[in-house]
Parts: structure tokens; sequence; C-alpha cells
């Protein structure tokens, strides 16, 4: 009878304990501009130094991002969605804008999660990587707040509608200091990596 309990009891542990080790990573490009002395050699990229990027990732190694395709859009239209929602390598993700991806300044929050919200997040990832929800527009969602978007039916951040959410979340650097502050907070873990010395980087 002890032999039964003893292993009831390890297995309601490991069970607690694999529910527990599921995450999402979320990864952070910084947006940045050429040093004046280095702008003949180094890329300009879009949105410069109040721009970067912002992705997804799971245990199978892809970083699920919302990107541009097609004419870039002012404001937003409903019927006409030139916008997809595509998955990345770590190193496709943090070359998006051209150069070594090991030369950017990154930022990695590691969101604990539950089986529920995995299951969840895996289910809107195959939806919206068949079918774009939004357009992608100056004045509507971008890799901000679609990553936003995402965390909040997650219930990791409050979830706000739809206008709301690209209003709040312009930049990315809207989300990445809404996620850090919860992530210190919460003591998730946080990996930092500094950027090319060439380039000026925005700051938190």
């Amino acid at each position: 009878m002890k032999k039964i309990l003893l292993f009831l009891y390890c297995f309601s542990i490991s069970q607690l304990f694999a529910q527990d080790s599921l995450f999402l990573k979320v990864h952070f490009l910084y947006g940045s501009k050429p040093l004046k002395k280095y702008k003949d050699t180094e890329k300009k990229w879009f949105g410069g130094i109040l721009g970067g990027h912002i992705g997804i990732e799971t245990e199978n190694g892809q970083i699920l991002n919302f990107i541009p395709n097609g004419k870039f859009h002012i404001f937003a239209k409903k019927k006409n969605k030139h916008s997809a929602y595509t998955e990345h390598s770590e190193a496709g993700f943090y070359s998006i804008f051209g150069g070594n991806p090991d030369s950017v300044k990154k930022l990695v929050i590691i969101v604990p999660i539950s089986r529920q919200q995995k299951q969840q997040f895996d289910s809107m990832a195959n939806v919206y990587l068949t079918q774009t929800p939004y357009d992608y527009a100056f004045f509507g969602m971008r890799c901000g707040a679609s990553t936003y978007e995402i965390l909040g039916k997650l219930a990791i951040l409050p979830n706000w509608g739809y206008g709301k959410t690209w209003r709040k979340i312009f930049i990315p650097r809207k989300l990445r200091k809404r996620l850090l502050k919860k992530g210190n907070n919460n003591n998730w873990r946080i990996i930092r990596e500094k950027g090319s010395e060439r380039r000026k980087w925005e700051q938190d």
C-alpha cells in the first residue's frame, strides 16, 4: 500500500512539474540605426530607432511573428489585408532586417504557461498561419500589437479589444516595457544580448 501511495505521489508531482515547465519565449529585436561613421556600411532598418520586431517561440524552435505582405497600408483595411503570420528560425527572425543575427540587440522573456494556455496558443497559431486575422497598417496592427493580442487572449496580459490594442501598443517598446515589468515582478527568466557597437540601439 505504501508503495502504491508513493507511486501516486511521485506521479502527481511529475505531472505538476511537467505542466509548470511549459513556457513561451517572447523575442524582442531592438530598433536601431547606423552610427554616423558607419552609415555607408550599415543598413537602415524599417522603423529605425523606434522599430524593431517581436515574435513568440515555443518548444519547436520556430518564432511566430506578424509581418506586412504586399503594399504597406497607412490605414487598416478589413477586406484587403496585406499581412501574414509566419514562422522563422531564431537566426531568420533576428536577421529579418538584414545583417548578422549574432550582432543585434536582443531580449528574450521566458513566460511560464499552463498546458491549457499552450494548447490555446498552438490552436491560435495554426489558425493565424492559415488565415491572417487583420491587416498590417501604420494605424492598425503591427508586430507589437499583434503579439500583445495573443498574450492577451492567453490571459498573460489584460485582454483588450482590437482598437485599444493597436493604439496602446503603437511601437514594440510599449509591449516590451509592460512584459519586462511583469517578468521582473514574477521572477521570470530574462535573457539579454548587446548589439553591435556600429549601431545606435533603442533603450528600455
